[in-house]
Formats: structure tokens, sequence, C-alpha cells
């Protein structure tokens, strides 16, 4: 673990005295990341290697408290069940606000202070007026270790968390916050038991105790699935319908105003090898639906940003892509080996760039320029130690990244950053995306759809693709028809990329990435998040902390950069 000074930002000397090797900033063709700070639990923990729970990580991001209505009082762990929240994007999604030094997020340093040692049972609210105004506004970080969860004020350059959430039933194993939550409830968790909560999570600031308040509870005791919650997300634009994977192959679609203890029973999957939608017998039940989707372990699922399509990976090693709402497996394709362990869908437009310094991919047909946008590739990485890029467009993979040395545990596009080269004319179009892996090491890719061949069906006649072996493959003769599962390329038929960055960040190995505006987020299975500012923005952070750390405690804090929008969601 990285030691922090008196004031929570890192010191180079600290941090490579306890973690050998490791550097505080990586170089990028447009500047440094610099590592601002770090996040983490407190010491004693049982880590990984005791609960076998692997931690994930969702940012969060709450607006302003609705204006009060004249009511009968109520007391402060109710009040908070009809606010309003919204979020910035998840591991799967992203957002922020402008990182500060003081004030953190939004409100005094004696509100923070207050609502740390609330959260550690050290004090009580009918005394402290600070902790009963606390209206929960900013940035935060959510994640589990162990039983407990924690979360963090995103804002603040203390690495301790702001509060603690004990579960003495089981370990929570993944969560994800709802950026249009229409009530309070805006937060889920799933647990390693089976059992999933929804809550507020402005209440959950606001009360001082390490038990969920006000929480439902669905799947109570694994009374309709006991396996282990995997992944969890929610539908897009679907009204407080979230849907859970399982260990056994199983999903299940929720609806959250819906009682969560009422009884749902699904017929028996007769072909546990196919694909199967069952709906709830009755209109009170709930879940609503199970979806059978594979044998084994579903990994990990991930909407569309118009939730349109859901992606999941497994232990079976296929992605598949379904059309939610039609409940139709519409395509998808095996890895090269072993299980795939994530997803993730690009998320808004790519920029555009002249730049040619950064060679990747070239599509022979010029549409495929103009189809890239919102939703149209996947990412997903598992045991094979690849990152493969997946075409909706031509449902087939159509790159591989080759760059770590094990398995690959979390993937996802950087919807902010763009190219320093970029000059508007709009020549080519470029992503940045990320993968962390159990190598310990974040890389860093640039793909570019004009730089080396990607063979294509539209192919004219007699100009056969280039291919290392100089021969015409079977993989790219047609698309694949709605339905039908690819089996695994060989890797002479798939164009290989390779990264621009590769750095190792953690001592520990990685199991998510989160990008921001301002900054790239890593987080290790043992529960210590950093945060690694872009270039630029360090400059910035580092003149405004100056002036505001000598400045009083009271002056109103910085105002919140850009919110970006909800990518599922996760």
């Amino acid at each position: 673990m990285i030691n922090s000074s008196s004031n929570g930002i890192m010191s180079s000397s600290s941090a490579n005295a306890q973690s050998p090797g490791l550097k505080t900033y990586f170089k990028t063709p447009e500047g440094r990341y610099k590592l601002q700070y770090e996040k983490t639990h407190p010491a004693g923990l049982l880590h990984y290697a005791h609960s076998k729970a692997v931690t994930q990580v969702t940012l969060a991001h709450l607006k302003d408290k609705p204006a009060p209505v004249p009511s009968a009082p109520t007391s402060s762990l109710s009040s908070g069940s009809a606010m309003r929240s919204a979020a910035a994007r998840l591991l799967g999604g992203n957002g922020s606000r402008t990182l500060n030094f003081v004030g953190g997020n939004g409100s005094s340093k004696g509100v923070a202070v207050t609502s740390r040692i609330g959260s550690l049972g050290a004090s009580s609210t009918s005394n402290s007026p600070a902790a009963s105004n606390f209206d929960g506004k900013g940035s935060y970080l959510i994640f589990n270790v162990s039983d407990t969860i924690f979360i963090s004020d995103f804002n603040s350059p203390d690495k301790d968390p702001i509060k603690s959430i004990h579960f003495s039933n089981s370990n929570p194993v993944c969560h994800t916050f709802d950026p249009e939550a229409k009530d309070g409830h805006d937060l889920l968790i799933g647990l390693n038991s089976g059992d999933v909560y929804s809550v507020s999570l402005r209440q959950q600031l606001q009360d001082v105790g390490k038990k969920l308040v006000g929480a439902q509870h669905y799947n109570k005791d694994g009374s309709v699935n006991n396996s282990r919650c995997t992944s969890i997300a929610w539908v897009p634009n679907g009204d407080g319908a979230f849907v859970v994977a399982h260990a056994d192959g199983n999903l299940y679609v929720y609806e959250k105003n819906k009682d969560g203890t009422g009884d749902s029973s699904f017929p028996v999957i007769k072909d546990q090898t196919q694909f199967s939608v069952a709906h709830a017998r009755s209109s009170k039940s709930n879940p609503v639906a199970r979806w059978h989707i594979c044998q084994g372990s579903i990994n990990s699922i991930a909407f569309s940003t118009d939730g349109t399509y859901l992606a999941t990976v497994g232990r079976d090693g296929y992605l598949r892509v379904f059309d939610y709402s039609r409940e139709q497996l519409i395509c998808g394709g095996k890895s090269y080996y072993g299980a795939l362990l994530c997803c993730a869908w690009s998320l808004s437009s790519p920029c555009l760039t002249t730049s040619r310094a950064f060679a990747k991919i070239i599509a022979t047909d010029i549409s495929m320029l103009f189809v890239s946008m919102d939703g149209k590739y996947i990412l997903t990485g598992g045991e094979d130690d690849l990152v493969q890029v997946w075409s909706m467009e031509d449902r087939k993979v159509v790159a591989w990244g080759e760059g770590h040395s094990s398995w690959v545990s979390g993937v996802a596009f950087d919807s902010y950053w763009s190219s320093p080269n970029n000059d508007g004319s709009g020549e080519n179009v470029m992503y940045r995306f990320g993968s962390v892996g159990q190598d310990t090491q974040l890389l860093l890719w640039d793909l570019i759809m004009d730089e080396i061949v990607v063979p294509l069906r539209r192919c004219p006649p007699g100009g056969s693709p280039t291919y290392s072996t100089g021969s015409q493959s079977s993989h790219w003769d047609s698309i694949c028809q709605v339905g039908t599962l690819q089996p695994a390329p060989s890797m002479r038929d798939v164009p290989k990329i390779s990264p621009l960055v590769a750095h190792r960040v953690h001592a520990e190995p990685l199991s998510g990435l989160i990008f921001t505006q301002e900054s790239v987020l890593t987080v290790c299975r043992e529960g210590h998040v950093k945060i690694w500012i872009r270039p630029g923005n360090a400059e910035n952070q580092s003149s405004s902390s100056e002036t505001l750390l000598s400045s009083s405690s009271k002056e109103k804090p910085l105002l919140s950069g850009k919110v970006g929008s909800s990518s599922y969601k996760q």
C-alpha cells in the first residue's frame, strides 16, 4: 500500500519506498498522467486471499438536494428516500467533477469529518447539526472489500472512506448506480449469496450506522437463485428495471418498484446449452423474467448506451449480444482461449483526426468510418490475455490487442479523450480505450479505422485483402446471420494492435478502470483505488491546490465540472 502524507496526497518517495518499481506517472504522446491520490480501506480487513471477493469500483454523482416540501417532521433516516439523485458513468461509464483539495464534495470540512466519524459509530446525529444538514451532494467512489461496502469522497484528497456498510450474511461482490433514478433508490448491490439490495445512496451517507437503511431486498436468502451474483446493471431508460447475472448462467430481470419478496417460479430449463427466456406466471412476481444465457458463470454484462443491446461474457468463452426489448440473440463469438471476464461498449462519438502517428486499423470501405459511433464496438478481455475488439457492423472480431502477460480483467473506452493532433477535418475515426489485467498493468490503446487492413465482406472482386499468409480466410467471407455464435478465429485471421502505453500501476492484480473527464481510475482486487490525473489537469490542480490550501476552510468549493451521460447504466 502506498503511504500518504497528512493531507492524503502521495509523495513520489513514499510511494516508491513502499512499492518498489512503481512510478507515480506514466507518459503518453499528449503528456504525463500523474498519480493524484489513492482511496483505500482501513487496515486490518480480510483481503482477497481470504474473502475471495474481488474489489469492484463504482463512480457516482449526487446532484443538489431538492427543495424541501413543508410537511410533518420526519427523521433524518427516512428523509433521503424521496430525494432524487443522478450519477456519472460507472465501470463501464464515466464522469466527474473538478478535482479539488479543499471543501471535498461541496460541503465544509466540518461536515465531512462529522460524516466520517458518524459512519464509524463514534458520534450521534442528535447533537451534530452538521450531519443533519448534510445533503450528500458531490461525487463518490463506492467499492467492496471483503464483507463491507466503502464510500469515499471522490473530490477529497483523504484516502480513507467516509462511510462503511457491513453485511453480516454474505460478501458484496457487484454494485451499480442509476444516473436517472426517479426516486430515492439509485444504488444496487449484489451479494455472493445471490441476494440483491436497492438503496438510496444519499440516505446511506446521511445515516451514521454501519448497516443498510431503507433497503429493498430481492432474492432474499437465494429464494429465486442461490448462486453468486456476478454482475448487475440498471436498464437504460428502463423506468427502474434492472438485471442481475448469476454464476449458474442465468440472468434475472427485476422491477425495483415491485415487492422484492413476492414468490417467483419459473419452468425447468430443458436444454442448458440453449438460450431461453421465461416470464413469471404472476404479474405480482419479482423478478419478472429469467434469461438462461449459458452453461457456467456469466462473468460480466453491459448495456449499449441507448439500452437497445445487452452484451454478456461468460465462463464458456463466448461474447453474446442480445436485442434486449425483443429478447433475441443477435450475434456473438468465442475467445481465442478460455473464459471471457469483462466487456464494454463504445460510449460516444470518437474523435476525428488526421493523425497517422498512432497506427491501428484500416477499413477498406469508407462507410466504416461513419457507422462507428455509439454502440458500434464492444471490447472484451479474458484468460487468453487478449483485448478483443468486436464490430457490431460486421458481427465479427476486427482486432486483437496484444500486450498483457496475464488475464485481462477490465476494459473501457475513454470517451473524454481527444487527439492532440485533431484538426477537425474528420479524415479518420479514432478511439482511445484502456485495459487492466492480473499482470498489474494499465494499457492504453488507440484504434484508428484506416491504418492497417481489416478485410471486409464488401471487398471488390479481385481485390483480395492483404494477410500475413497471403491467402483469403473464411473468417471474412460474409456477415454472419442473426443469432449465430462465431467460433474462435485463428491467429492469422485477425489484425493485431499494440498498446500505446503499458504501465505497472499497482502491486496487486487489477480488477477494473474508469475514465473521467479529468482522470483515469484504476482499482486492484485488494481494494486500493488510484486516481491518475490527465496531462494539463495536473498543472491546473497543482496551482489550484496551493491557493486553496492557504485559504480558509469556510471558502466556497470549486464549481463542479462536466458530468458525463450514462452508458448503461452501471
